[in-house]
């Protein structure tokens, strides 16, 4: 059983290598499998279902996004109280983020269930040939999708305690079933899209005994006890308060995929909207290793925030800011380089990949700024200043991409959607760094001696 006083004792860099690396894997093992779904799907299926997956995914978002109040939320609350070597109340956190698990995505999953089509119709834009393949992945997706909340929740209090690997084995687990189900129920059994989402369903169960297994067997600092599986709302309150800021950031990705979706619509048509899934994805798979860098810097940041050693905080947060823009500057430059190679990937449609291509090149331009904001936002988290970290959460997906998709749109048609990525990547790295910056240096003001 690891001794998590480590995270105040060793170099930060070493220990931002040992937390990132398996954050980075376990982030790309589960964009690799979003991607390499629509690849399946987009290749096995046809565009249309490509199309679907795409008009999907803001439900999925929104289902996500409540596993990240739980779960992302527990585990900055467990790091501040391991930091003050208060175990007992960490181990209740652990067992409520748990119960609310369970009792927050049951009644949501069922009642998007119950409304599905016409919230793939009315809300998402689903048209007559595109909703039965929508219908037919989501409704399984929503089934299974407590088993998605339990595992992907929990595991980031498995990272949080001080266990990288066993959470990059979690996610390496659900990538590995989800990959081998998906080619063999698409391309052996034929299943079309019903068997994309079988897989994601299985694999995301598989991940859910894992995690269960670990708390239960007492193999980490934390254990799963019966007697923290009572609900105490001031527990609950406190992970939520900590989790809003990441689950108004999966909303507002919702709401960015709703708006988007419906204008290159209305503007492209279902083959365009197929291409900005397929965009998405890509810029999803390349962010994936600068979140993991983020979820590598958060159980140090919490931990030493917690324990009273803010130079430690601000070196934390410094590198991860600079390894973050090192990571985006490189993607920029391979998206750059090979948008044609990588929408090919997807689809052989040639219109597809002519707008895929163009939507690519310009969504990405301003990428290099990104990790500043990620990283920002996740430092406010980790401190447990929730609201700082809703505001920041927010500013890219809410503040300036939507209202810049739709004035662009505007001005350039489908051209000024892809110009409002850019537009807001740059806005809220420009925002969010100074922000940050008087914030740390406060927080060394007050602990000078």
């Amino acid at each position: 059983m690891p001794d998590p006083k480590y995270l105040e004792q060793e170099p930060v860099s070493r220990l931002l290598w040992k937390f990132s690396l398996p954050a980075i894997a376990g982030m790309l093992a589960g964009a690799c499998y979003n991607v390499i779904d629509s690849v399946f799907v987009g290749q096995g299926v046809g565009v249309i279902a490509l199309t679907a997956v795409t008009i999907a995914f803001p439900i999925m978002t929104v289902l996500m996004a409540i596993g990240m109040l739980i779960g992302i939320g527990a585990g900055a609350l467990v790091s501040i109280y391991l930091g003050e070597k208060k175990i007992e109340q960490a181990e209740q956190v652990l067992g409520n983020a748990l119960v609310m698990a369970i009792v927050f995505i049951v009644p949501a999953a069922l009642i998007v269930l119950h409304f599905l089509d016409p919230l793939l119709i009315g809300v998402m834009g689903a048209t007559p040939q595109v909703l039965p393949y929508a219908h037919d992945f989501v409704a399984i997706i929503l089934l299974a999708s407590v088993f998605l909340h339990i595992g992907f929740g929990l595991n980031n209090v498995v990272r949080a305690q001080g266990n990288p690997n066993t959470a990059l084995a979690t996610q390496i687990l659900s990538f590995g079933v989800n990959l081998v189900l998906g080619y063999v129920f698409i391309f052996v059994f034929r299943w079309g899209i019903k068997g994309a989402a079988l897989a994601t369903a299985i694999g995301q169960g598989s991940s859910a005994v894992w995690v269960l297994g670990f708390f239960l067997s007492g193999r980490g600092v934390l254990k799963l006890r019966l007697r923290h599986l009572r609900p105490r709302l001031s527990v609950m309150g406190k992970i939520a308060a900590i989790g809003v800021a990441p689950f108004t950031m999966q909303l507002g990705m919702s709401a960015v995929m709703v708006v988007l979706n419906w204008l290159i619509l209305g503007l492209g048509g279902d083959v365009a909207v197929a291409a900005f899934g397929v965009v998405n994805r890509i810029v999803m798979l390349v962010l994936m290793p600068v979140v993991g860098v983020s979820q590598g810097a958060q159980p140090i940041i919490g931990y030493n925030f917690g324990a009273g050693k803010p130079r430690r905080v601000v070196e934390a947060v410094v590198k991860a800011t600079l390894a973050a823009s090192a990571i985006c500057g490189v993607a920029f430059l391979v998206a750059e380089v090979f948008a044609d190679d990588v929408i090919r990937l997807f689809s052989g449609d040639p219109n597809m990949i002519a707008i895929g291509r163009s939507a690519l090149r310009i969504f990405v331009a301003m990428l290099p700024l990104a990790g500043v904001q990620i990283i920002g936002a996740n430092y406010f988290q980790a401190v447990g200043k929730a609201r700082y970290a809703v505001v920041f959460s927010l500013l890219r997906q809410i503040i300036v991409l939507i209202p810049a998709a739709y004035l662009l749109s505007r001005l350039w048609g489908l051209t000024g959607v892809w110009i409002a990525g850019p537009t807001a990547d740059l806005a809220s790295a420009l925002v969010t760094a100074p922000c940050v910056f008087l914030n740390l240096r406060r927080s060394l003001g007050r602990h000078r001696p």
